[in-house]
């Protein structure tokens, strides 16, 4: 299966420090606006991580996006992300189809990127929300 939506919880967001990668996804997309999926979410550096969970009380939340090329955008970001197709254990990042879950009640699939290394001592943000540590 593929899609063409993008969730982003981080960096990526547009109310966050509007970096080059943000201010690239915004032009290369459409923001469809706030949803959440079933997961956690780890304040890693200056930067979130999110991780699949099996809680449907656990939830991160963040906007939805439209990719207008879907190849040439995930080209860059998946740079950005840190993810390697060649080597996928040692990326910090993998991109993973999600169900996202759209304010309006829509259920749909869109690509999220997992963060892929050990969660050990990185503390959790218990809202599931990057803007609201």
């Amino acid at each position: 299966m593929n899609s063409d939506y993008l969730f982003v919880y981080g960096t990526l967001l547009k109310d966050t420090t509007k970096n080059e990668m943000s201010k690239f996804l915004d032009a290369n997309a459409e923001c469809f606006g706030r949803c959440y999926f079933i997961g956690k979410l780890y304040k890693v550096s200056w930067y979130p991580g999110a991780v699949i969970s099996y809680n449907e009380t656990d939830k991160v939340y963040g906007a939805l996006f439209k990719l207008n090329n879907f190849d040439s955008v995930f080209k860059v970001l998946d740079a950005y992300e840190g993810m390697s197709e060649n080597d996928p254990d040692s990326s910090l990042f993998k991109r993973e189809l999600v169900t996202a879950f759209l304010d309006d009640g829509r259920t749909l699939k869109t690509w999220v990127y997992l963060y892929n290394q050990l969660l050990d001592g990185i503390p959790c943000i218990e809202s599931g929300d990057f803007l609201r540590l």
